[in-house]
């Protein structure tokens, strides 16, 4: 097969604050040409490198918020976050767990440190994504997926190299724990220091991935460093990763969805006229209701 090389390796942009409990780098969309477009269906991406919260008896976070079109995906690496909204669902998810909840036809949602992580303060990582939905689906019923680590399917490498947790998709005949409405990968590579492993997706398929913990080096030749993005180009099927420490990489790639993009907030539809509906919808309490 073959090799699917790097088009960029992108350093952590200026970090800002998300509500005052998320301190990300914004990798999609942002400069080098990385919008919604070219890596969709992934339409934001949002990186809270390690960071370390005091303690605080009022739980930071993201009050009372809508979305539409889409699916928002998080991934703990440290820290706890906690979750409601409209259609009922709650839940908190730690080190190594998923939150992924589709918001389709319309939802409104709450994310924020969990209560007693926010009392006792500590280092807090996370990856937040949106995951574009097809137009056929963008007015389906919301629901939630809270995926504990003991839940999340691994392969254990050889050689000590380390294990994936394949979250979404599918790594070496072993399918991910998540449900998905088009083809989407996500998986974390958690490697020892020396390991290697070798991924295959299509070549069209829009490929990145982000270096949370260590150091890598991709296909035995560019080295990228601890919250750095590596876009691949759209050519080839197989990159290879080596940890030049021990290291923790997620993985993304899915099958890009042909349709019009129309991005506004906290809405993603075809067309400019959804959006409109979107926020009327919002106005009319047609999405339910939500404490702050």
């Amino acid at each position: 097969m073959a090799t699917k090389n790097i088009e960029l390796i992108i350093a952590p942009p200026t970090p800002h604050f998300v509500g005052d409990g998320f301190r990300v780098h914004n990798f999609i969309p942002s400069a080098y040409h990385l919008d919604m477009e070219r890596m969709n269906p992934f339409l934001m991406l949002d990186y809270n490198s390690k960071h370390f919260f005091a303690p605080s008896d009022t739980p930071r976070g993201v009050g009372v918020h809508p979305h539409r079109g889409f699916e928002t995906i998080t991934i703990a690496y440290k820290g706890k976050v906690a979750h409601h909204d409209s259609a009922g669902n709650s839940g908190v998810i730690g080190e190594g767990d998923v939150q992924w909840m589709t918001a389709a036809s319309g939802i409104l949602h709450k994310e924020y440190h969990e209560k007693e992580f926010s009392k006792n303060g500590g280092d807090f990582q996370m990856v937040q994504l949106w995951v574009n939905l097809p137009a056929k689906d963008k007015m389906s019923p919301p629901k939630y997926q809270g995926i504990r680590n003991e839940e999340i399917n691994k392969v254990i490498l050889p050689n000590n190299a380390g294990i994936v947790e394949v979250i979404a998709g599918e790594f070496e005949n072993t399918k991910g724990t998540a449900n998905t409405f088009t083809p989407v990968h996500l998986q974390n590579a958690k490697l020892n220091k020396g390991g290697k492993v070798n991924f295959h997706f299509p070549a069209h398929f829009n490929t990145g991935l982000v270096v949370i913990e260590g150091s890598i080096k991709i296909n035995d030749a560019e080295i990228a460093p601890t919250d750095h993005f590596v876009l691949f180009e759209n050519k080839g099927e197989d990159f290879t990763i080596e940890a030049l420490e021990n290291a923790i990489v997620l993985i993304l790639s899915g099958a890009p969805i042909l349709e019009p993009i129309v991005a506004h907030g906290p809405f993603v539809m075809n067309t400019r006229e959804e959006i409109i509906q979107a926020f009327n919808d919002v106005n009319m309490g047609k999405f339910g209701y939500l404490e702050d």
